[in-house]
C-alpha cells in the first residue's frame, strides 16, 4: 500500500464518522499522489502527511449566554488552529446549528491549502458555534457574541490567529466579537478581521469573496477564449459572497437568474435585481422568498433543485456537498460552459470526478473564493501599519491576488501532468508551499 493510502486508511480509523473531513483529506490526498509518489520516502520519513491532517490545537469551549425571556442557553463553541507553518492561524468563525467537529476540521483542512494559494504568510484554521442568529433579537446575538469571545480571547491575537466571519457571522457579530476582546485584552489590534472601515476593518472586505470569485471565473474564460458577456448564471445561496458576485458579475455583462437559500429558489429570467435582494438580506434580513413581493414575474421553488435551470455557467455559492453527480451531469447537457465553486467543497465528490472529465471548466472553491481570506490579510497588513487604504486600492490588490492564484493553479497542474485539471493544481500548488515550511522547520 503507498504511503498516501496508508495515511488515509488510519485518518478514516482515526475521526470514525466525519465524513465531510474524510471527503476533503481524500480530494487533496488524491491529488498529492503526483507528488508523493515522485520522493515517498522523504515525505514517509518526515510524517508529514500525518502532520498536516492533524490539526496543531482544537479547543472545545461552553458558551452561556442569557436570552430575552432571562433564561440561560448554552451553546458549544470552537476554534481549530489546524497549522501554522507558513503564518499565524487565519481563518472564519461560523455561527450556525449545523457547526460540529467534523465540519469545522473539514473547513479548517480546507482553510490550510486555500490560505497557501493566496501566496500571504498565514496559516489555516476554522471555528465557531452551533448558535444560529435566526429568530434572535439584537440584544440576544451581542450576548452570545461577548461570552463567545470571553473564552476564545485567551487563544487569539494579532501574531497568533485572527479569526474572521464565515456564516452566520457577518459584520454585526465580528463587530460585537471585537469589542468583547477589546474591552477583555486591552488591545485595539488586528486580533479579528471583518471589522467596520470606522475600526480598522477593509472597504472591501464584505465584497472580496464574491469580487474575487468573479475575477477569477473571468480570468479562467478569458485564458481559453471565453467571456462573459451575455451569459446566463445560475447561482446558489442568498448570503454575503452570492449578493456580491452578482453585484461584480453584473459589471461584466452577465445575467444572474437565480438565488437561493435553506427553503428554496427564486427564478428571474429577466435577471435578478440586485437591488431588491440587498434590501431584502441586507437591511430586512429576510428569506428570498421575499423577492416576490418586489418582482411578481419571477419564479419561487420550493424543494427543487436549482440545477435544473439552463446557464452557461454554474456557481454554487450555498454549502457543503449542495451539487451532485444528477446535477453535474443536467448542467454538462444544458450546455453549461464553467462550473466555478463560491462555497468550500460545494460539489461532491462523484459530482467532482464527472466535471474535471468533461468539456466544462472547473474550478475548485479553495483557489475560487480565496478573496475574503486574502483581502482579511490585507486588513490585518493595514492594522499593523496603522493606515487604510481606499477601496479602489484594495479591489486591485485582490484582483491581482486572484490572477496569482490562477497561475499557480495552472501551472502545477501543467508541470505534473494534468493541464487543465484545477482541483489537482490547486491542492499541488499549495502543498508545495506547506510542506516546504514543514520540512524547514522540523519535526514540529
Amino acid at each position: 500500500m503507498s504511503y498516501v493510502d496508508e495515511v488515509y486508511s488510519k485518518t478514516v480509523e482515526d475521526n470514525p464518522g466525519e465524513y465531510e473531513f474524510h471527503q476533503a483529506v481524500k480530494e487533496i490526498l488524491d491529488s498529492l499522489k503526483l507528488v508523493i509518489d515522485s520522493d515517498e520516502k522523504k515525505y514517509r520519513d518526515a510524517s508529514l502527511l500525518e502532520r498536516l491532517i492533524e490539526p496543531e490545537r482544537i479547543i472545545s469551549f461552553r458558551v452561556p449566554w442569557v436570552d430575552d425571556s432571562g433564561h440561560l442557553q448554552i451553546n458549544k463553541g470552537y476554534r481549530i488552529q489546524y497549522n501554522s507553518a507558513i503564518g499565524p492561524y487565519k481563518g472564519g468563525l461560523r455561527f450556525h446549528s449545523s457547526v460540529n467537529l467534523n465540519l469545522l476540521k473539514f473547513l479548517g483542512f480546507e482553510q490550510t491549502f486555500k490560505n497557501a494559494l493566496t501566496g500571504l504568510p498565514i496559516g489555516g484554521a476554522k471555528g465557531g458555534s452551533n448558535f444560529d442568529r435566526k429568530g434572535k433579537s439584537e440584544r440576544e446575538i451581542m450576548a452570545f457574541c461577548q461570552s463567545f469571545m470571553s473564552e476564545l480571547f485567551k487563544y487569539i491575537g494579532d501574531d497568533l490567529d485572527i479569526p474572521a466571519g464565515d456564516i452566520g457571522a457577518g459584520s454585526r457579530e465580528i463587530g460585537f466579537l471585537f469589542g468583547q476582546y477589546k474591552r477583555l485584552a486591552g488591545l485595539h489590534c488586528g486580533a479579528l478581521t471583518g471589522k467596520g472601515p470606522s475600526f480598522g476593518g477593509s472597504p472591501i472586505r464584505t465584497q472580496a469573496t464574491g469580487y474575487g470569485l468573479v475575477y477569477m471565473l473571468e480570468n479562467m474564460l478569458r485564458r481559453h477564449g471565453k467571456g462573459l458577456d451575455g451569459k446566463v448564471v445560475v447561482i446558489s445561496g442568498a448570503g454575503s459572497v452570492a449578493v456580491h458576485t452578482i453585484e461584480k458579475i453584473q459589471q461584466f455583462g452577465a445575467k444572474v437568474v437565480t438565488l437561493s437559500d435553506s427553503n428554496g429558489y427564486i427564478y428571474d429570467r429577466d435577471g435578478i435585481r440586485l437591488d431588491v435582494v440587498k434590501q431584502i438580506k441586507e437591511v430586512r434580513r429576510g428569506r428570498i422568498k421575499e423577492y416576490l413581493d418586489e418582482v411578481p414575474t419571477a419564479v419561487y421553488e420550493e424543494n427543487k433543485r436549482i440545477w435544473n435551470i439552463p446557464c452557461h455557467i454554474a456557481l454554487p455559492c450555498a454549502t457543503q456537498n449542495e451539487l451532485n453527480l444528477q446535477d453535474a451531469r443536467t448542467l454538462a447537457a444544458n450546455g453549461c460552459i464553467a462550473v466555478v465553486e463560491g462555497a468550500n467543497m460545494p460539489c461532491n465528490r462523484e459530482a467532482t470526478d464527472f466535471l474535471l472529465g468533461s468539456n466544462l471548466l472547473f474550478m475548485p472553491g479553495k483557489a475560487a473564493n480565496g478573496g475574503g481570506v486574502a483581502v482579511s490579510t490585507l486588513e490585518m497588513r493595514q492594522n499593523s501599519m496603522r493606515m487604510s487604504w481606499t477601496f479602489d486600492e484594495v479591489d486591485e490588490q485582490l484582483h491581482k491576488i486572484m490572477a496569482e492564484i490562477y497561475e499557480k493553479t495552472s501551472d502545477a497542474a501543467e508541470r505534473y501532468g494534468v493541464k487543465g485539471n484545477f482541483v489537482a493544481g490547486a491542492n499541488i500548488a499549495a502543498f508545495e508551499k506547506i510542506a516546504d515550511a514543514m520540512m524547514s522547520q522540523g519535526f514540529v
